[in-house]
């Protein structure tokens, strides 16, 4: 049985609030690969969550988000979604919470969807996949102070294989972009755009200069920090920039948060000198 005190629930104006507070627009993903962390948390209980917790305890100051790749949890296992869901609960209120699970089914799956993310879980937002149409976006979006993050222009190199593809007058994900923003609003609708298309931002941001950009690829994927805060950045900052491995797995050792820290309070710096 699931027990929550409270449901999570970030509104726009108090994301935008922690963002000005911080002077940081740094997104911490916990992509927490068990074969990946320290050797000396192996022989804890639950290695990922004690990862987990020393990574959000050493970067909670410097961030103002964390996402929690699924994937990485629910390859584990039971024990692994119960560490997903230690690691929400462990994660302060006062930071925006997201589920990268890329959900998205006909409307009475999704319902469920939403139920385990929102209800049992307990984000603030999850990533969602529009290829199967409103119906199976709706109801995500049906619940109050949480937010839909839909994919619209991912990071990867099969980018090209569809989202970039023309399809008459305009390429698919901006068909994609233009459509989605009429299924819901600014306050509880977000959009993946990848750093590694820095080019395409200005006609984003253009096509939507309200809306939320939850932005991977910045790190390891080689997309630029700066180039992306020029370009995607509107009045209310607008963007969240996550980054995962280069930030929580910066170190090897029993100093693994230390290092951590470290990169956080870098990126923090450079959004500090970036943010209007």
């Amino acid at each position: 049985m699931y027990f929550h005190y409270y449901l999570r629930s970030m509104t726009r104006k108090e994301l935008i609030e922690q963002i000005h507070s911080k002077k940081s627009y740094l997104c911490v993903g916990l992509d927490t690969d068990i074969t990946k962390i320290p050797r000396h948390l192996l022989s804890l209980p639950d290695p990922a969550f004690e990862f987990n917790k020393q990574i959000i305890d050493a970067t909670r100051d410097h961030c103002v988000s964390y996402k929690i790749n699924t994937a990485f949890y629910e390859s584990q296992g039971t024990k692994g979604w119960a560490t997903m869901e230690k690691t929400v609960n462990y994660i302060p209120a006062t930071h925006f919470t997201i589920a990268d699970a890329k959900r998205g089914d006909i409307g009475n799956t999704s319902a469920q969807y939403a139920k385990a993310f929102f209800e049992v879980l307990n984000f603030d937002a999850i990533t969602v996949a529009p290829y199967m149409g409103e119906d199976s976006i709706r109801p995500f979006l049906e619940y109050k102070n949480k937010w839909t993050i839909v994919l619209g222009l991912t990071s990867n190199p099969g980018a090209k294989d569809f989202e970039l593809q023309q399809t008459g007058t305009e390429r698919l994900y901006e068909k994609v972009l233009r459509t989605v923003t009429g299924w819901g609003s600014a306050e509880n609708l977000m959009f993946v755009i990848g750093a590694t298309q820095a080019d395409v931002f200005t006609n984003v941001r253009n096509m939507l200069p309200d809306h939320f950009f939850l932005v991977p690829g910045v790190g390891f994927q080689g997309g630029s920090l700066k180039d992306i805060s020029g370009k995607a950045m509107n009045n209310d900052c607008g963007i969240l920039i996550n980054v995962s491995r280069a930030i929580i797995f910066a170190g090897e050792k029993e100093d693994f948060a230390i290092e951590a820290k470290a990169i956080a309070k870098q990126y923090q710096k450079e959004m500090g000198a970036y943010i209007k």
